[in-house]
């Protein structure tokens, strides 16, 4: 997993229809005019059946500082999204997970932030498990809580503005995830 990290990400472009039309360097993408690509969420529930969500890297280029879901990533070219979500899992919080399951295989969105740049992705939710506690990179991750779904599902309705876009849109499509 260290010589992946080492290489330039490149992000999979993809059509209208989800299929790969080829690749693109990662530093080039997340701008004012992004084009769609694939990416994935995961939600980490622990054995108390919390849920953990993080806040957001200030250095991070898009939606610096909000809160958001466990992680989120971009299969590289010719890598499976579990095979991602496992090597992003252990990059940003040094995880190891269990039982990763699709949630919302159908998952898209397009946001434009604050300063103008446009995520625009093909983005499958996945749910899973683990029992450690997260190791942060702080590059990627400046603080985490535990929460109860139920909790985070009220919070993000009350101040949408302190969490990302997709974690409050996926919410809206996830209805039996803390109803």
């Amino acid at each position: 997993m260290a010589q992946i990290e080492l290489l330039a990400e490149y992000v999979v472009l993809v059509d209208e229809s989800g299929s790969p039309i080829g690749t693109a360097p990662k530093s080039t993408m997340h701008d004012a005019d992004t084009p769609l690509h694939l990416a994935f969420s995961c939600y980490v529930l622990n054995p108390r059946g919390q849920v953990l969500i993080t806040r957001r890297s200030l250095a991070k280029k898009t939606w610096p500082g909000v809160w958001t879901n466990s992680f989120c990533g971009h299969p590289l070219p010719g890598e499976s999204i579990p095979d991602a979500i496992d090597r992003r899992a252990q990059f940003e919080l040094g995880l190891e997970l269990d039982d990763v399951t699709v949630t919302l295989p159908e998952f898209r969105y397009r946001a434009v932030d604050s300063s103008g740049i446009v995520e625009n992705e093909i983005c499958p939710v996945y749910l899973a498990s683990s029992s450690r506690e997260p190791v942060p990179n702080a590059d990627e991750v400046v603080e985490f809580a535990w929460v109860d779904p139920a909790t985070l599902r009220r919070s993000v309705l009350d101040l949408p503005w302190a969490f990302s876009p997709w974690l409050g849109l996926q919410l809206k499509e996830w209805t039996d995830f803390g109803a």
